[in-house]
């Protein structure tokens, strides 16, 4: 085997992976985007902003929402990707049998206690998700609804800070930015 092209190759696969997983899905947008659009906007923000280059974190952010959101099992990720990508995974899923209210506060205690690549992943999604309240909003989300989604988000990217000061730049801008145009 060529282990020149090895790296690619497993970014790719998880990429497929999870088009084929989030085929039906659709972003809470006004567009309805393809659900695909964010885990690979994760991937880019980890690394052309955050200069990440290990490739089991650019995989897990590809693949961060399968276990949440779909029917996959952690069994099937680590039989495509490896236990140590699943982990990854399974640390920045929310049980979805617990409420939101139960799960959001979860995210808040846990998120400090993850593994340096887990936060990475937390945080790379907290700056997408924040970019597209910002950019392209859910239809029913009023300003109220979205300073609380950002006031939230930064009580979970304050526990994972230390782990890539470019990228907690980039939050801080844009929940400054977002601060601002929602007024709060």
């Amino acid at each position: 085997m060529n282990h020149q092209h090895a790296v690619p190759i497993r970014f790719v696969a998880a990429v497929a992976f999870a088009a084929e997983k989030h085929r039906h899905q659709r972003r809470k947008d006004a567009e309805a985007s393809p659900y695909i659009n964010h885990p690979v906007a994760l991937a880019q923000t980890l690394a052309d902003l955050g200069g990440v280059t290990d490739l089991d974190v650019l995989c897990a952010a590809v693949l961060h929402d399968t276990l949440e959101d779909t029917e996959t099992t952690v069994a099937e990720l680590t039989q495509h990707f490896g236990p140590d990508i699943a982990a990854i995974v399974q640390e920045v899923t929310d049980d979805k049998t617990l409420s939101k209210a139960e799960r959001k506060q979860l995210q808040i205690e846990h998120a400090g206690h993850a593994s340096r690549q887990a936060k990475l992943v937390k945080l790379a999604d907290k700056i997408c998700n924040v970019q597209d309240i910002l950019d392209a909003p859910p239809a029913n989300w009023d300003s109220a609804r979205r300073i609380e989604y950002l006031h939230w988000s930064k009580a979970v990217v304050d526990r994972v800070r230390g782990v890539n000061p470019a990228l907690e730049s980039t939050f801080d801008q844009l929940l400054e930015r977002g601060l601002l145009l929602l007024k709060d």
